[in-house]
């Protein structure tokens, strides 16, 4: 039999040196094979890097006062870039101590970085990537990229950050970085934003200011020393402690930093104006085209009346925050329609959403003076008997919160009561489009809707269209719709826009002598009726009240002569305060902003003189006519208050 095949020779084992050249080689081979199909698929669509040195930016827009003080400053700020020689050098050191440390020991990336935050995405699903993203590719994405947070635009960023390590040094790449990052407030570099936040140039900022603007690179708004105080203060404390932590400044350097205080920028420290700042903002394109050079805006507003409208919408609702009010607005104009004061929420740090002229709320009784308007105009006086009684209309029952009916009584006891029988028959008689005919003329924009609930202000309006509307009450009869701009120019004067070239005419609205019984009645409202909180000693005061349905809005429209003032509270989602009416948290608030505002307004009494109708009041042996009509016990110890129907819209 055969022999078998002896084996061939065997391989020798490699040696350590040949297996670590062997392994590396297949290594690198595959890695050039990686790094050629990376760039392949995310280099095609790179941007142009040939405009690094080019700035766009939006002009700045400023915003005066009536007076000439500067309320806000709106776009982008760009200061003249400036040298990384001629800033204290723990500038610098304070961004590369939080935002990377390693910054002159990597090629424009940091491979640890990148491990640690790939993991961290990996185990945390459904929530924002994090980053780990070294200043090269910082500056990477805010020349080059957008913000949004994808395994592609961060590769892409990686590779900008190699490209630009290799196009230029650190201390250049430094410099391009802390003058071109955003800081917010519309600051873009550090000179803008030393100048935006301190008043100062970059090159005086202290230890703690440039700890501030760095804590800021994690998130401008969310650590801004403006609206963040606090958590922009511990964040500062985490860059001060890695600065010790990396010899950037000395344990002494940290505890006198913390003794020395920082004082941020006035202007942006005590934010006001900033719903009305929003809202001309978003007008001044429509007026003058986008712009192309920085403006100057002149506006109506007062600032310390507006100081004080903002102090007393926020103590107001922090007040009633127990009876469920959630928010308020508040909107004061003058007779000529000028906005004096524009308060679109409790804090608009808290929410941005303005509710002066984006929300739309039901009027409640507030609207019932455009009924009792029309009436007059069609020759019945405040002295009118009518009878409080029931009342179908079809399908439709008024009714009265008590429950009960209080019988003969003149228009204007009816009105200063707002009694809900009486203006819906009066609707009825004169017409509810007639009524809503008088609304429009006056100054309400918003649909009106014809149903016979409309008498009780199941109509939406917003705040500004009910200041306005009041307006010719106050003013003599005369239009008078709320604008907020008087002058655009540029900076260096040139005249864009002018309010007085184009307002035309004054038209009156309301004539005689309904304009005098309207505000013969409406003072009652404020003497002896359901708004007698918002009574302020030794003016001429007039105004209306109002409730909504299971009490989702309060709301209290009053004025003086040339000058008017709407309050509105509620809750943004609609739901039921806890029996807020407009005969209390809305007229505190109004009277405690009038009480500021009045003396400085100097305003006359309420122009067309006075009418003093009879008035027929509730039969005395009724003890809720008394209670409501004033002249019983309870009513004498306390100011009468508005209550609500579950099922109608009361006053």
């Amino acid at each position: 039999m055969a022999n078998a095949q002896s084996p061939g020779p065997r391989r020798a084992p490699r040696t350590p040196a040949q297996a670590v050249l062997y392994w590396s080689t297949v290594i690198g081979v595959w890695g050039l094979i990686f790094l050629v199909a990376f760039f392949a698929v995310f280099a095609v669509d790179l941007p142009d890097t040939s405009k690094l040195y080019d700035v766009k930016r939006q002009p700045s827009i400023s915003y005066l006062d009536r007076s000439g003080a500067l309320v806000a400053v709106r776009g982008s700020q760009y200061a003249p870039p400036v040298d990384l020689d001629k800033l204290p050098p723990y500038v610098p050191k304070a961004f590369i101590a939080i935002e990377d440390r390693w910054f002159y020991w990597h090629w424009g990336f940091n491979p640890w970085g990148i491990i640690r935050s790939t993991l961290y995405n990996v185990t945390h699903h459904g929530g924002p990537l994090r980053g780990g993203s070294t200043i090269t590719q910082q500056l990477a994405r805010n020349l080059f990229l957008t913000a949004n947070q994808t395994y592609r635009r961060k590769a892409q960023e990686l590779i900008l950050a190699v490209w630009l390590e290799a196009k230029f040094t650190k201390k250049e790449i430094l410099s391009l970085y802390l003058n071109r990052v955003y800081f917010g407030a519309g600051a873009y570099g550090i000179e803008a934003a030393a100048q935006r936040y301190f008043n100062k140039p970059a090159s005086q900022l202290t230890i703690g200011e440039s700890a501030l603007l760095a804590g800021m690179m994690k998130g401008p708004s969310r650590y801004s020393p403006v609206s963040a105080t606090d958590r922009a203060a511990r964040r500062a404390t985490i860059v001060l402690d890695e600065m010790v932590r990396n010899h950037a400044i000395t344990p002494e350097q940290r505890a006198q930093a913390f003794k020395t205080p920082v004082r941020v920028n006035p202007v942006l420290a005590n934010q006001r104006a900033q719903y009305f700042t929003d809202w001309v903002d978003d007008q001044v394109r429509s007026l003058v085209g986008e712009p192309t050079e920085d403006l100057v805006v002149e506006t109506t507003l007062d600032l310390p009346i507006q100081t004080a409208a903002e102090q007393a919408l926020r103590r107001g609702v922090e007040s009633a925050k127990a009876q469920g009010v959630g928010q308020g607005a508040l909107v004061a104009i003058d007779g000529e329609g000028r906005i004096r004061a524009y308060v679109g929420g409790s804090s608009y740090a808290d929410s941005q959403f303005d509710r002066a002229t984006m929300a739309q709320r039901q009027a409640g009784s507030s609207f019932k003076p455009f009924v009792y308007l029309t009436a007059m105009e069609q020759g019945r006086t405040p002295a009118t008997p009518v009878v409080d009684e029931p009342l179908k209309i079809g399908t439709w029952e008024p009714k009265n919160y008590t429950g009960r009916f209080l019988g003969p009584m003149s228009l204007q006891t009816a009105l200063a009561q707002s009694i809900n029988t009486v203006a819906a028959r009066l609707a009825n008689e004169v017409g509810t489009g007639n009524v809503a005919a008088t609304a429009r003329r006056l100054g309400i924009t918003s649909h009106i809707q014809l149903d016979p609930s409309m008498a009780l202000g199941a109509v939406e309006v917003s705040p500004m269209e009910m200041a306005q509307a009041y307006a010719p009450f106050s003013n003599g009869g005369f239009l008078a719709k709320g604008y907020g701009i008087e002058r655009i120019r540029t900076a260096s004067g040139k005249v864009l826009y002018d309010h007085s070239v184009d307002k035309g005419e004054r038209r009156a609205v309301i004539g005689s002598p309904a304009l005098q019984y309207m505000n013969q009645m409406m003072r009652q409202v404020i003497t002896s009726g359901t708004g007698t909180k918002a009574r302020v000693t030794g003016f001429d005061i007039a105004g209306k009240t109002g409730t909504t349905s299971d009490y989702r809005d309060a709301w209290f429209v009053g004025y003086t002569g040339g000058f008017v003032t709407a309050v509105w509270v509620g809750r943004d989602d609609n739901t039921p305060m806890k029996k807020v009416t407009g005969g209390g948290a809305p007229a505190g608030i109004w009277r405690d902003f009038m009480t500021a505002a009045l003396p400085r307004l100097k305003t006359q009494a309420i122009p067309g003189g006075v009418v003093a109708p009879p008035a027929v009041e509730a039969p005395p042996s009724d003890p809720i006519g008394d209670l409501l009509s004033g002249n019983g016990p309870a009513a004498k110890a306390e100011a009468p208050a508005e209550r609500a129907p579950a099922e109608d819209i009361p006053f």
